[in-house]
């Protein structure tokens, strides 16, 4: 009885397939194939033809993973995540909802509220954070053109950037303004110059931007008032895109409140105003207002035949400061030195410096940098025609004792002549400044306050700078509280009050002694006038802040709106 060899179970055996192979089918005759091995040789144990397998399958003992989720969207929210609680859905988004690690704030963006508080409170918030536009109900499907809304924009804006406005104030009112027109996903962006605004409609669409540069500035707080007012109306009271822009034009129309001979006058009571805050007569306050309403018609005819405005203020600079050397030479009994500081008051860009100052301190750098730059060439043009007016002096007669810099201005305490001309002071500012006449009184009252305060400090033997800062923030915060309860910018309030503040006689004397050859006396005197420069600036801006933090507006639930801060490194 012959039988055939081979390992037991494999293919080819003769034998039974039993214990662990019992499971296996037995091979028939007809499944061998012709290339049979030889005796001694088994078999594969798994026939290619009859179990064929993927060279990338797992090797046997490996688990198969999980299946792989559906391929979606690169912005869909992910529908779990590996270890964590699943994301809660929302009803209102029909998806899931995002909460960050700090929570979503509650934010009052009632219609009561200021539109700078509303916009201020989401211009700095992400995109996805930003509560979506009141829909307005429309007759027809189609909302207002895109380009429009953002031409509109854009000359808001401009008006306000070139008025004087701070970059802060100015993004929030364009946002503002898109915002209220259904804009949703909408950033502006505002420098010295330009001003951008970009619209996605959606995050697959493409992004519409647009932009405009401000070539000329003018000073002039009715228009920028009656912007405010537009603004107010497009945020709160829903004017449509037409109205909106029959508003802007008629704004654009309307002319000076002042002419400007009576600016040119106005120019001579400021500075007639400044010479007697350090002391001059009567005297003085004639010559210092003849010198500065020469300097302001030297200036316009210099703006007229096309001159940059450096060298507007030199030539504008040039008048005060021949009127004091003058009563210098004929050793008149009149202090020369009030003369020219009277005049210089007139000169000090108090307005760019502040708005520069707010601008860094709002994390607008770009911006602050190029104002302040404006401010040192201002500054500099000043230096420029007062020293060449001083050296000329002293080349004509060294010893001009009126001019020496050692005798510097008396002490001069007259509460009530200094307050009133304090008072002068701050309201021939209002007219230079061209603001609307329910204006003046409050910013005259407001300058005669900012030095009420600082004289009691400073007789309270109080450093200058402390107490200049002390009175510019009680001046920022009273402007505040009148531009939050009239919908109005702060600067008609806050501009022309901090003009008894403005550091003339520090600026004065330092020029005098680099003109004179004393260097170091004149640095000296130099930086106490950017000292105080500065704490004005930080004053009044940190005045604002005050009202903003601590006190409430009309239909505010809480003391303020928030405002989130830059993000910053701590030194490193």
């Amino acid at each position: 009885m012959s039988s055939t060899t081979g390992t037991p179970g494999t293919p080819g055996s003769g034998t039974d397939q039993t214990g662990p192979y019992e499971d296996r089918k037995p091979a028939s005759d007809e499944a061998r194939s012709a290339f049979t091995p030889p005796l001694g040789v088994p078999y594969p144990a798994t026939p290619e033809e009859e179990h064929p397998t993927s060279e990338f399958a797992l090797p046997q003992g490996l688990r198969p993973e999980a299946p792989a989720e559906q391929e979606g969207s690169a912005f869909a929210p992910p529908g779990s995540t590996t270890g964590q609680t699943p994301l809660p859905s929302s009803s209102t988004t029909g998806g899931f909802a995002f909460t960050p690690p700090h929570g979503i704030p509650i934010i009052s963006l009632t219609k009561e509220a200021p539109w700078q508080d509303r916009a201020r409170t989401m211009l700095r918030m992400p995109v996805h954070e930003r509560p979506i536009p009141e829909r307005i109900e429309r007759t027809d499907e189609t909302g207002p053109a895109v380009p429009r809304v953002l031409d509109l924009t854009l000359r808001i804006g401009e008006i306000l950037l070139a008025g004087g406005e701070g970059a802060e104030d100015v993004e929030a009112a364009m946002f503002g303004v898109a915002h209220a027109y259904e804009l949703e996903r909408v950033e502006p962006t505002v420098t010295f110059t330009l001003l951008s605004i970009s619209y996605q409609p959606s995050l697959v669409d493409d992004p519409v931007t647009a932009s405009r540069t401000v070539r000329r500035r003018g000073v002039d707080y009715t228009r920028l008032s009656a912007v405010f007012r537009l603004v107010d109306d497009i945020t709160s009271e829903g004017i449509t895109l037409e109205e909106a822009y029959r508003g802007l034009a008629e704004i654009r129309r309307n002319r000076h409140p002042y002419p400007s001979w009576g600016l040119t006058l106005a120019s001579g009571l400021l500075s007639g105003g400044a010479s007697m805050l350090v002391g001059g007569g009567l005297l003085v306050f004639v010559a210092a207002a003849v010198g500065s309403m020469l300097g302001d018609r030297l200036a316009w005819l210099a703006s007229g035949r096309g001159l940059p405005e450096f060298y507007q203020f030199v030539v504008a600079a040039m008048p005060p400061a021949a009127m004091g050397v003058a009563f210098g030479l004929a050793h008149a009994n009149v202090q020369a030195s009030a003369v020219i500081t009277g005049g210089l008051f007139a000169l000090i860009p108090g307005r760019a410096l502040v708005a520069g100052v707010q601008d860094g301190l709002t994390g607008y750098y770009i911006t602050a940098s190029a104002r302040l730059l404006e401010v040192g060439y201002l500054i500099v043009g000043i230096v420029v025609g007062v020293i060449s007016v001083l050296y000329g002096g002293n080349v004509l007669d060294p010893g001009l004792r009126r001019l020496a810099p050692e005798q510097g201005l008396p002490v001069y305490n007259e509460p009530l002549v200094q307050i009133a001309a304090a008072m002068l002071l701050a309201l021939a500012f209002c007219v230079l400044l061209q603001q609307e006449r329910h204006t003046v009184l409050f910013a005259t009252l407001n300058g005669g306050v900012a030095w009420v305060i600082y004289g009691v400090l400073v007789n309270a033997d109080l450093d200058p700078v402390v107490g200049t800062a002390i009175a510019a923030g009680l001046v920022g915060l009273f402007g505040q509280l009148l531009s939050r309860y009239r919908y109005a910018s702060a600067l008609p309030y806050v501009t022309a009050a901090i003009g008894p503040l403005l550091p003339g006689s520090a600026t004065y004397f330092g020029l005098l002694n680099f003109a004179q050859g004393n260097m170091q006396e004149g640095l000296t005197s130099l930086i106490k006038a950017v000292s105080l420069a500065l704490a004005i600036a930080v004053g009044v801006n940190l005045g604002g802040e005050v009202a903003r933090l601590f006190l409430r507006g009309p239909g505010m639930a809480e003391p303020g709106i928030g405002r989130r801060a830059a993000k910053r490194t701590r030194g490193f």
